[in-house]
């Protein structure tokens, strides 16, 4: 659309006019390089089995690892594309974007005695073999049932709304908790929870364990799955997600649900009415999900508002 050529409007002007950033123009892309791609598989593994390590620690067990020094000022980048953050008590040195909307949480005035009283959500990285994506899930929280999933090489919130929307399809939860993070406080995401008047709860101070049941299926997910393969691009990856949910909600015993799959638990109240789970029972549902799923895995790049390509799983 920009025409580089052109004698009578400048680039500057071209790009003010179509409301994009000129760096755009001159972008190049460039393939991730293979050591920091290994660095940051050992930072995943270590950091899912250790939360609480931070940078200048990890920068040593890498040090210890790999027989060589690395900067921490590396290691911390790293960590911050990664999106990990250790979990340790700091100072209240910044206030709050006052974009973002913020609630308090509620899992602590309530009793979780049943399906859909409560949803939770996360995100997390995943290693390709050139790159790496972003894993968004929702969760039921009593049954252990994952709703729905939804993969992305961008933090933008996109692949969170197309997960929330997708879940919404299944049934409607009384509280959705999450984190603070600016894919759960963005005003789009707010407004649909409130158009369909569910509890907004998030993660705040010296609430770090509440949020731990995701934290738990991140761990399951990892080490039973992504930890075991080398993914060579996304439709691989969500081939590969696509059978390992698959088989965690419909086929592996949890012991924390005396030995039953958590679609058991979820769908165990029976046929529903009209508005809750879709008017499926255990019998039915898990086919039918199944089967949503299986066709909605073709990849498409999808802007968002800001110009930017967010790869995420399509539906069309």
């Amino acid at each position: 659309m920009v025409e580089t050529n052109n004698k009578q409007i400048s680039i500057r002007e071209q790009c003010r006019l179509l409301d994009i950033n000129r760096s755009r123009l001159y972008y190049q892309p460039h393939p991730a390089d293979d050591e920091n791609l290994k660095l940051m598989d050992s930072i995943d593994r270590e950091f899912t089995e250790h939360p609480s390590t931070g940078v200048e620690r990890m920068a040593e067990i890498l040090s210890r690892q790999y027989g060589r020094a690395f900067n921490h000022k590396r290691i911390r980048r790293l960590m911050r594309k990664m999106g990990l953050m250790a979990i340790y008590p700091k100072p209240r040195t910044s206030i709050p974007a006052a974009v973002y909307m913020k609630y308090p949480c509620l899992l602590k005035t309530i009793t979780i005695d049943a399906p859909d009283a409560v949803w939770c959500s996360d995100i997390t990285y995943i290693r390709l073999r050139n790159g790496f994506m972003y894993l968004a899930a929702i969760m039921d929280y009593f049954s252990r049932y994952v709703l729905s999933w939804m993969v992305s090489n961008s933090l933008e919130s996109l692949f969170c709304m197309d997960a929330l929307n997708e879940a919404l399809e299944i049934s409607r939860p009384k509280i959705f908790h999450s984190d603070q993070g600016k894919q759960y406080t963005s005003i789009s995401f707010i407004d649909v929870l409130k158009e369909k008047k569910i509890g907004i709860s998030m993660s705040g101070r010296g609430r770090a364990y509440d949020n731990i049941l995701v934290e738990r299926l991140w761990r399951t997910v990892k080490y039973e799955e992504i930890y075991l393969r080398e993914y060579g691009d996304g439709r691989e990856l969500i081939r590969s997600l696509d059978r390992f949910f698959d088989y965690y909600n419909n086929k592996r015993p949890h012991s924390s649900l005396d030995y039953r799959t958590p679609a058991e638990v979820y769908f165990s109240t029976g046929c529903l009415t009209a508005g809750g789970r879709n008017s499926l029972c255990s019998a039915s549902a898990t086919p039918s999900l199944r089967k949503a799923k299986e066709d909605n895995t073709s990849l498409q790049l999808i802007p968002n508002t800001k110009a930017k390509m967010v790869l995420t799983m399509g539906r069309d």
